[in-house]
């Protein structure tokens, strides 16, 4: 039976991102905003199963609403993932069918379980089934030779059935071979059309867009067509986009007033995570893309790209980034 997911959890998501929305991003980015839905990386159910599980699924309070997204193809195994996960507190259970990598395809997960819809859905039902959290779906319009039309519709309908709670759908398709993932996420057309014929044929069923998207005024002609937005690495690379998600989207103030706020706010964390032996580095590469455009900017990201990564890195490195954007701040007034 498909667990109801709040439709103001879908409005607004950051993606999961590989090597980026790693637990130290996820607790900056809910520094910026309160309401945004967040992701963690993919996690492959073998190794959930079998690996780290506290380096691969802890996460801070904070970061609530947050959501895992797990990767694989066998239902019994991603149902025991999906239990071990919910053990750790997550909101929701996200099943990747939207990576195109080839290391992906190797384990029959990712993109390439758009061509085995039937396979998705026993993936889905044992997976809600095994908890009492929402699983959903992200996905792509469909792979390399398939019709859109067709294969959208296969996919949607039979995880409906299964018990999805949501679906988040990446408007391009993948080519599973001869593109790269970063060529998948650029070269494939988008077709927003597509994602929104869904949503006019499904009704109330929640639907989410995904690709491309990096405006509010793009998100709020997204949102006349279907339920929420996702945003990937417009959000990763001007993480100052973030600060107005609360009050564009959700009629609420942002929790801090600008970036050099928002730092400030993240530095008790900081130094929490290099007490427990954390490299500053870890952190501080999610906060290059702070202060685009402003005077002083490239000095700060030089900055933490050089001091930072040095052993012995400590928050005064972080402070001294801050004052070339400030300093150049001053000068301008």
């Amino acid at each position: 039976m498909r667990k109801e997911l709040p439709l103001s959890s879908l409005r607004f998501a950051v993606a999961p991102m590989m090597d980026w929305s790693d637990r130290h991003c996820r607790a900056f980015h809910r520094i910026l905003t309160r309401h945004a839905t967040l992701y963690t990386e993919m996690v492959t159910s073998a190794a959930i199963i079998h690996g780290a599980r506290d380096r691969l699924l802890g996460f801070s309070e904070s970061e609530h609403r947050v959501v895992v997204q797990l990767g694989g193809s066998d239902p019994q195994q991603l149902a025991e993932a999906a239990r071990i996960a919910e053990s750790y507190g997550y909101d929701e259970i996200n099943l990747n069918v939207g990576c195109p990598s080839d290391r992906v395809q190797g384990g029959n997960f990712g993109a390439c379980l758009m061509q085995t819809p039937m396979l998705v859905a026993e993936c889905v039902a044992a997976m809600t089934q095994a908890v009492s959290i929402p699983v959903s779906v992200k996905c792509r319009i469909g792979v390399d030779d398939q019709d859109p039309e067709e294969a959208l519709d296969r996919l949607a309908d039979a995880v409906v059935a299964a018990g999805c709670a949501a679906l988040t759908v990446h408007a391009r398709k993948a080519w599973l071979k001869g593109l790269s993932p970063k060529e998948n996420r650029e070269i494939p057309p988008l077709d927003y059309d597509r994602v929104y014929r869904l949503k006019q044929r499904l009704g109330v069923y929640p639907i989410a867009i995904n690709g491309g998207i990096e405006t509010f005024e793009a998100m709020t002609s997204h949102l006349a067509h279907v339920d929420g937005v996702m945003l990937g690495r417009a959000a990763y690379h001007n993480p100052e986009l973030l600060l107005s998600v609360d009050s564009l989207l959700f009629n609420e103030a942002a929790p801090v007033e600008d970036g050099f706020a928002a730092l400030e706010a993240y530095f008790p964390y900081i130094e929490k995570c290099l007490a427990d032996g954390t490299p500053l580095h870890a952190m501080t590469r999610h906060l290059l893309g702070l202060f685009q455009g402003r005077p002083g900017a490239r000095a700060y990201r030089r900055h933490l790209a050089t001091e930072g990564v040095k052993r012995d890195a400590g928050l005064d490195v972080l402070k001294a980034a801050m004052a070339h954007v400030s300093r150049e701040a001053h000068r301008a007034a």
